[in-house]
């Protein structure tokens, strides 16, 4: 099968020029102008609209057992929901409790994947518990291609884990030459301010700020940084959501910790007055890092666009509004944590930061794919368009004037954050690994084309 996108002006992280693309065998063959176009490949034309490599979210939960309950997508709606809104590749976060097998646990996660994901997938390999046996398994781990960790500094009890843990799953990181992601915070100090606050009868939605504010996300990156900097392991903090958390990262890069920044499409574009809705309407906002003050918008803005920040994830966790987040109804340390998001992201990211002048295109390429495609091995595969490249690209529509509706999501939750908002462009195509997987908002690929993406470590 070939596959032409002809007459398009390709923009990637670095380079913006016209060009016709030629893709044969799931990869870019060829990239130059008026190609010609050999008998039976499928013509795109996107003369007026832009072309950009496939993105990728580097942090999304598919499957997720979490606080006595299951996140509502399977790979059957989140890859249909991720391609439709231009995300080709998805990182999803490989969660075991601290009594499972690491490795049970990660064939588990596959097994999810693997047969009906319509995007290309790879994992964060979780790392709940650290003995022997965890340190065997994530070494086989790694070896079949899981070329990143992804620890805990919260859920005590759950996913946490202890400083002896910290500080032996980050030797062997360093020795394997894989990348840690974390959850900043300090599992201690959110679980005493949780009991003071419900012991003042501080029960709803609005209160899990208050156990969780910005101060406690800056000390669990200071404290990651400083076991990181004992073996110079490279580290990645994930959803980091106020200025205290991303000061605290600048510092310890400053010191010489080999640190990456992550912010979330909520983050930019939502705020803690959201989780204070009335009605219980605030426990749809309800995640963790909690949403902040609104003048934090613009630091993480400023921050993406002089590299300070180098993507733009989800997080995406989704959660009925109608059942499961009422779980919470009377204690809100038992809201399900999680924003539906994985379908709107680069919408969102255009919409609120190409749009308005706060990214260029190229930083909007950069931080929506190709920083998490370098970072996590996968460039230039993926993140990019050059020949030998997957061909996963997105036809960008920028004249395309509507509004998101949870009514049309592919989502598999009863609300969207971004339900009634404007967009001011959107994918018109979205191809995966040369196939046509997307057209005008409605998904058109195949379940099970997806593939699991093997990355070498690299952060030796």
């Amino acid at each position: 099968m070939s596959l032409l996108i002809k007459d398009g002006e390709i923009v990637t992280a670095d380079a913006r020029y016209k060009a016709d693309i030629f893709c044969a065998d799931e990869q870019i063959t060829c990239i130059g102008p008026n190609l010609e176009v050999p008998k039976g490949t499928t013509v795109i034309n996107a003369k007026g609209k832009y072309v950009f490599p496939g993105f990728i979210d580097p942090h999304v939960h598919i499957y997720l057992p979490f606080m006595g309950t299951y996140s509502k997508d399977t790979y059957k709606s989140a890859s249909k929901a991720a391609l439709v809104g231009g995300t080709t590749t998805l990182i999803e976060m490989c969660c075991p409790g601290r009594e499972e097998s690491p490795l049970e646990a990660y064939k588990f996660w596959l097994n999810k994947a693997e047969g009906l994901s319509a995007c290309d997938f790879t994992f964060h390999m979780g790392v709940a518990r650290f003995d022997k046996q965890a340190a065997s398994e994530l070494k086989k781990i790694v070896e079949d291609g899981i070329a990143s960790f992804k620890i805990f500094l919260a859920y005590k009890g759950a996913f946490g884990i202890s400083d002896e843990e910290l500080y032996h799953a980050l030797a062997l990181a360093k020795k394997l030459g894989v990348i840690v992601t974390a959850h900043c915070e300090n599992a201690d100090l959110v679980y005493e301010m949780q009991k003071k606050l419900l012991s003042e009868g501080k029960i709803g939605p609005k209160w899990h700020y208050w156990s969780r504010p910005p101060m406690v996300e800056a000390e669990g990156v200071h404290h990651l940084a400083t076991f990181a900097q004992m073996h110079d392991t490279h580290i990645y903090t994930v959803h980091t959501s106020c200025r205290e958390s991303l000061r605290a990262a600048l510092r310890a890069r400053e010191r010489g910790v080999k640190i990456w920044v992550e912010t979330l499409i909520q983050y930019l574009t939502h705020s803690k007055d959201d989780a204070e809705r009335p009605n219980f309407e605030g426990s749809k906002y309800v995640m963790s890092p909690p949403l902040r003050d609104k003048s934090n918008q613009e630091v993480f803005w400023n921050a993406l666009a002089q590299g300070m920040v180098s993507t733009v994830a989800t997080d995406h966790a989704p959660f009925d509004f109608r059942d499961q987040k009422r779980m919470g109804l009377k204690d809100f340390t038992k809201i399900p944590n999680g924003i539906p998001s994985l379908e709107d992201r680069v919408k969102m990211l255009w919409t609120k930061g190409v749009s308005t002048g706060k990214l260029t295109m190229n930083q909007f390429v950069d931080v929506g794919s190709t920083q998490a495609a370098k970072i996590f091995g996968m460039f230039p595969r993926k993140g990019t368009i050059a020949v030998g490249s997957d061909a996963d690209m997105v036809v960008w529509d920028p004249k395309y004037r509507g509004k998101i509706s949870v009514k049309n999501q592919y989502m598999d939750v009863d609300y969207n954050p971004y339900d009634g908002w404007e967009i001011t462009g959107r994918p018109s195509v979205v191809t995966m690994r040369g196939q046509v997987a997307a057209r005008n908002g409605k998904f058109t690929g195949k379940l099970g084309h997806g593939k699991l993406v093997r990355r070498e470590p690299t952060h030796f």
